[in-house]
């Protein structure tokens, strides 16, 4: 990748470079933002990068005010929270800057602001996007890992805080005015965190690919972020540099992008493991990855073949696939069971009945059951 800053249009503007996220500032006053609340995770409202993001905005006479409190798998309270903080200090605009939680939360807070029922009335599952028809405030969206892409997406996920059932909020209204993708922001997460993430990002790309609706230009995109996801994946979380830092923002990037065409089992395995045992969804993705690949390549055996040569791998079939899949995780320390993130077998009927109620995996390129579900669990177990 280049050094410099990229404008990609895609459709909407994406500021692309290190450095991206000092243009911010400048960007506000020109827009005429002049009361911006950013959007944020505990965790990085406690990085020195954020505060000094905070007091670059400042110094341009900006007034900035932090809402952070929102828990990793974001809840509808969390979204209620935002956007009382949103009135209460009279705002002009929402930033979300984080990962895939920051994301969710600050795009249901710019639906909420001008949308006050109750906020899965606009779930995309029953048909809630025709009643997203105000005006919504300028979002723009900083990410700060290579992993969900949500900073591109039109979408929020969001649970519900009693049942933990998982809710789709989505409209092109939703998408971000502009993105400033940073790569210089993910140098120094943990390896561990990196890792996830990154998973997180190569399981959005396979499952785009694999997903059953047919859309060449999300299948194209999608065997380019493999490709780079491949290629950068063990440097980024071992011995990181700036080239393989921006390889996976922008896969990461490219992933939220192709997984427009759907996504599959391997999200419904994973979504109920974020909401039951609040695992990251990233991990959760990783783990299950492999298992979730092996149970597609049975009828899709061409598509598994386009994989492993975008792979560069010599086992040009399904199997060789997953093999790669199994040995990436070990190579960059995600484990292989599910024992190994938490999960119990007493979990497993559980988990079996919120993954057959998830919304991911009507996408899959063959249909799921429940039995199926809890097999694949136990053998991921």
């Amino acid at each position: 990748m280049s050094s410099s800053i990229l404008p990609y249009n895609f459709p909407t503007t994406i500021r692309f470079g290190a450095g991206a996220i000092n243009e911010v500032a400048d960007y506000l006053i020109k827009n005429d933002l002049k009361k911006p609340l950013v959007v944020t995770d505990p965790v990085v409202a406690s990085l020195d990068f954020f505060k000094s993001f905070i007091q670059s905005l400042e110094k341009k006479n900006i007034s900035v005010e932090v809402f952070s409190q929102i828990h990793k798998n974001p809840v509808k309270s969390d979204v209620y929270l935002g956007v009382d903080s949103y009135d209460a200090n009279q705002r002009d605009s929402i930033i979300g800057i984080g990962g895939g939680a920051a994301m969710d939360v600050a795009r249901a807070m710019v639906l909420r602001v001008n949308h006050r029922e109750d906020l899965f009335k606009y779930d995309d599952l029953i048909g809630g996007d025709i009643y997203v028809t105000n005006d919504v405030p300028h979002f723009i969206t900083i990410p700060t890992t290579a992993g969900t892409g949500s900073e591109v997406g039109r979408s929020a996920i969001i649970a519900d805080d009693v049942t933990h059932q998982k809710k789709i909020l989505f409209s092109p209204k939703l998408l971000a005015k502009t993105i400033f993708a940073d790569p210089m922001l993910t140098m120094d997460l943990p390896p561990a965190v990196t890792a996830a993430t990154g998973m997180d990002a190569l399981t959005h790309n396979l499952e785009a690919y694999v997903a059953k609706m047919s859309h060449p230009l999300c299948e194209g995109i999608a065997l380019e972020g493999i490709s780079l996801i491949a290629k950068s994946m063990e440097k980024a979380v071992k011995n990181p540099d700036i080239e393989s830092k921006s390889n996976m923002l922008i896969a990461s990037l490219m992933g939220a992008v192709a997984f427009q065409k759907g996504l599959g089992v391997v999200h419904s395995l994973a979504h109920p493991m974020s909401s039951l045992l609040d695992t990251h969804h990233g991990l959760a993705n990783a783990v299950n990855l492999p298992y979730g690949m092996k149970f597609n390549i049975a009828g899709f055996e061409e598509k598994f073949r386009r994989i492993a040569r975008t792979l560069e791998i010599k086992d040009e079939s399904g199997e060789g696939v997953v093999n790669f899949l199994f040995d990436l995780n070990n190579r960059i320390g995600i484990p292989h069971q599910l024992r190994e993130v938490g999960v119990k077998e007493e979990h497993i009927e559980t988990l079996a009945d919120l993954a057959i109620a998830d919304f991911a995996h009507p996408n899959n390129p063959k249909p799921v059951s429940r039995e199926d579900f809890k097999n694949l669990y136990l053998e991921a177990l």
